[in-house]
């Protein structure tokens, strides 16, 4: 790679070497090699990046950038665009174990709530017998041939094969037992993805493994939770379905922009008095006031205003 200087390969290392990166310590490390701030010099990052994609496509490499569907996050890593599957995970992981990792992942796309994630018990529970599907001989009814390292293939054996992907992260796990996939599956499956019709969020066309369905049990539109929020958040635009437009009622959305929303209310109220000022006010109220001597009317309408809205909150959950 003649083209490229030694910060363009400090960026290539800097994610074969660490696995994918969260995008703030990318741009940490664009910063520290280039001295330019992504943020305030785009077109200069972007074209790092067009450059060094130029000289991976040689190998079969792309740097590329995905959203995680669990958090919204952005990561950025290098993946392989040759569409062996074996190859998408290297030579570290055995037949058997691809063949459990691949039956984890249709395990996780197919379910119709999309929620993008089975129970550990599910996850072992995988008969690695089902892969072995492809040929002439299934189609016509014919049982396959299965492999004695498929039949064999233990529990401890998947046990063990699950914390290595999560490791790695082709796989993630939470704390309540739940398999999801994970920042590699994301960066690397894309074409797998489209070419097994995982079905796709209705904004922004990627597969919607973790995503929100709209209310229609007729309808199939489905849309991550960030993608919502970057929807909905717009003003004059109306919370309805794209595809059936059914009013889009969801407690999670309904929470994620009424939280965007709030730091900028403070800024809409009269600046607190002085000090000062607030003690001559409150020594004049207690002439007039007598007994009563409480705060003035404005004083309570900020405490007020709060209480509703953590009330309208509640009641968002609870419908």
């Amino acid at each position: 790679m003649p083209d490229l200087s030694w910060r363009h390969h400090a960026l290539i290392q800097a994610l074969l070497s660490r696995g994918p990166l969260i995008e703030d310590d990318f741009h940490a490390i664009f910063s520290g090699v280039t001295g330019k701030n992504p943020g305030a010099h785009q077109q200069q990052f972007n074209d790092y990046l067009l450059k060094i994609n130029k000289e991976l496509s040689y190998v079969h490499l792309e740097l590329r950038g995905c959203r995680n569907q669990y958090d919204g996050k952005v990561y950025y890593g290098v993946v392989n665009n040759v569409s062996d599957e074996q190859s998408k995970l290297g030579t570290k992981y055995t037949v058997p174990q691809l063949a459990f990792y691949k039956g984890i992942i249709e395990a996780i796309v197919q379910d119709v709530t999309a929620q993008g994630s089975i129970s550990d018990i599910d996850a072992l529970n995988i008969r690695l017998e089902n892969q072995v599907l492809t040929g002439t001989s299934h189609s016509q009814g014919i049982p396959p041939n299965v492999p004695a390292a498929f039949k064999n293939f233990s529990i401890s054996q998947k046990e063990k094969t699950l914390d290595e992907l999560v490791q790695d992260q082709w796989l993630s796990s939470t704390p309540d037992g739940k398999i999801r996939l994970g920042v590699r599956s994301f960066l690397d499956l894309r074409s797998w993805f489209h070419n097994n019709d995982v079905p796709s969020c209705d904004v922004c066309n990627e597969a919607g493994v973790k995503a929100e369905l709209c209310r229609n049990e007729g309808c199939i539109v489905r849309i991550h939770l960030y993608c919502l929020k970057k929807k909905f958040s717009q003003r004059r635009v109306e919370r309805v379905c794209p595809g059936c437009g059914t009013q889009w009622q969801n407690a999670s959305i309904t929470d994620a922009i009424e939280e965007e929303d709030e730091p900028s209310r403070p800024s809409q109220r009269q600046p607190p008095p002085p000090a000062a000022a607030t003690r001559k006010r409150l020594r004049s109220c207690k002439t007039e006031d007598g007994e009563n001597g409480g705060p003035s009317s404005s004083q309570t309408s900020v405490p007020v205003s709060t209480d509703f809205r953590r009330i309208t909150r509640n009641s968002a959950r609870l419908g």
